[in-house]
């Protein structure tokens, strides 16, 4: 099952247990349980301090991780090997007794908790947000006795993925009842709960120096640029990494030839953390306003002030504007192809957009689902030639250029979606499962009304040093009217708006 090499990195990890730990199992003779047993059984040999229990448990197959002679509430239901392998092993850590690498405060707020929460998450091995969730309720339910959170991979447990519509990992249930989908943290969890941070503690923070909104690769370069001056520096955003957690491959960050976007975000993550930065994670800006310093609104009603600002939130993905795109999201219209794409195997799907995301999600989902047809809006694939190259190449995949979605269609889940062909006028429909939206990206400027001058596009515009219209607010990255939405760029403007905002301090 494991390879050496990993059985060798595990036996370091499972020496840090600190109390022994009971793992109860519930297998049958299907394939995954099979596995299961041999994955169980070599952690039983890889340290005296883990015991092996036959069970039977309300899914099989599975297994849960407690401590002796009680239920620490974490159950897994599949084979947690890929992504969520790092699930295993801290799991099987935390419940040991090993103290998580958390926020003091934020393990108060999961101890605040009152009632009863029955946690499920349904995942897929390829979906690299996934464990993020995983981990964050696995440790809700090892520091709450109130909480228990089971894993489900969706492979294993096909019928409940077919009866329950679920067409997007993760997805959370809570109590039976439809909770979350998509990637989320542990503090949007606990804001989700009523345990969010209290509101009166940001307001009393003080005027920042340099206060940054936005976590992703602009945010966290100028938060550091600005506390390597000795500044005081803080950071508010609503999930640290942005658009770069949602993506897997990385291969042209210069000097790496190749990483994935949670891995570069969880270096982001650790050099932010190496300075001096208050870091408020979880919270959404509201409005922004300029007075004798410039005050931030959040969205729990707390105001932020601060001498310079840098916006650097990012963007998200755009949307099409069709009738049903709302109505059906996570429901047969997804974004990620990585992370939903095996909830579709054997299926037909279409992938709306032809640039170089469009083309990569195609040849990625060619070899998942059953059929891919491309919808183009212009005349011609705006993608890579080396993609399209690759893309032609492979026979489950058509391509429709001139194409104007209409419409995108279905009961309680799609099935199928309408276009127009731009040259004839033709109407034509499709017959679908699902449908892959990729047609780039748009700012995450809205929220500023017309405060900051932007262009028809939403971008913030930016001079040189990163200074937008309004005195002492800055802007770097992807909400900007840079003209190439790169990671490596990002960082460099964060760097430039950071540097620009210490020399107005200077002179001011």
């Amino acid at each position: 099952m494991l390879d050496q090499d990993i059985k060798d990195q595990l036996v370091q990890y499972l020496a840090l247990l600190e109390e022994e730990v009971v793992i109860q199992l519930s297998v049958s003779d299907d394939p995954i349980s099979k596995e299961i047993q041999t994955l169980v059984n070599e952690l039983d040999v890889l340290s005296d301090k883990i015991h092996v229990e036959l069970a039977t448990l309300p899914r099989t197959p599975s297994f849960t991780i407690s401590r002796i002679g009680e239920n620490t509430g974490i159950t897994f239901a599949g084979l947690p090997l890929g992504h969520e392998f790092s699930s295993l092993v801290l799991a099987l850590l935390q419940v040991s007794g090993r103290p998580p690498k958390v926020d003091d405060q934020l393990i108060k707020q999961i101890k605040d908790i009152k009632g009863t929460y029955h946690f499920e998450t349904y995942i897929s091995l390829s979906c690299h947000n996934c464990p993020d969730v995983v981990q964050a309720l696995n440790l809700m339910s090892v520091l709450n006795p109130g909480i228990t959170h089971t894993m489900i991979d969706g492979s294993a447990f096909k019928h409940e993925v077919e009866e329950q519509a679920i067409m997007a990992v993760p997805t959370v249930h809570l109590n039976g009842n439809f909770f979350e989908s998509g990637r989320t943290t542990l503090e949007a969890i606990l804001k989700q709960l009523g345990q969010g941070a209290n509101p009166d503690t940001f307001s009393k923070k003080g005027p920042f120096d340099v206060l940054v909104v936005g976590g992703g690769p602009a945010g966290a370069a100028a938060a550091i640029y600005a506390a390597r001056k000795g500044i005081k520096t803080g950071l508010v955003a609503d999930r640290f990494g942005g658009q770069v957690m949602d993506t897997l491959a990385i291969e042209n960050f210069i000097s790496v030839s190749k990483t994935e976007g949670p891995k570069l975000v969880a270096g982001l993550e650790a050099h932010v953390k190496d300075y001096n930065v208050d870091l408020m994670i979880a919270q959404k800006a509201k409005s922004l306003a300029r007075k004798d310093n410039i005050e931030l609104t959040l969205e729990n009603g707390a105001v932020l002030k601060t001498k310079t600002l840098i916006l650097a939130t990012g963007a998200k993905w755009r949307q099409i504007g069709v009738p049903g795109e709302m109505e059906y999201k996570n429901k047969g219209i997804a974004y990620c192809p990585h992370c939903d794409g095996p909830m579709f195997s054997g299926k037909r799907v279409a992938v709306i957009g032809g640039g170089n995301s469009g083309i990569e999600a195609a040849i990625d989902l060619a070899g998942i689902v059953e059929h891919v047809t491309v919808l183009e809006f212009l005349p011609e694939l705006k993608a890579d030639k080396v993609l399209q190259e690759r893309l032609y190449s492979l026979d489950n995949i058509q391509v429709i250029t001139n194409a104007a979605t209409k419409s995108i269609n279905g009961d309680d889940r799609v099935t199928g979606l309408t276009y127009i062909n731009r040259k004839t006028g033709d109407t034509h429909n499709l017959d679908l499962a699902g449908v892959f939206i990729l047609i780039g990206l748009t700012p995450n400027t809205e929220w500023l009304g017309g405060l900051i001058e932007h262009n028809a596009f939403g971008e913030i515009i930016v001079d040189r040093h990163g200074a937008t219209n309004v005195e002492g607010v800055f802007a770097a990255g992807d909400c900007t009217n840079s003209p190439y939405k790169q990671i490596v760029i990002a960082m460099g403007s964060g760097a430039t708006a950071s540097l620009g905002a210490f020399d107005y301090l200077i002179r001011h």
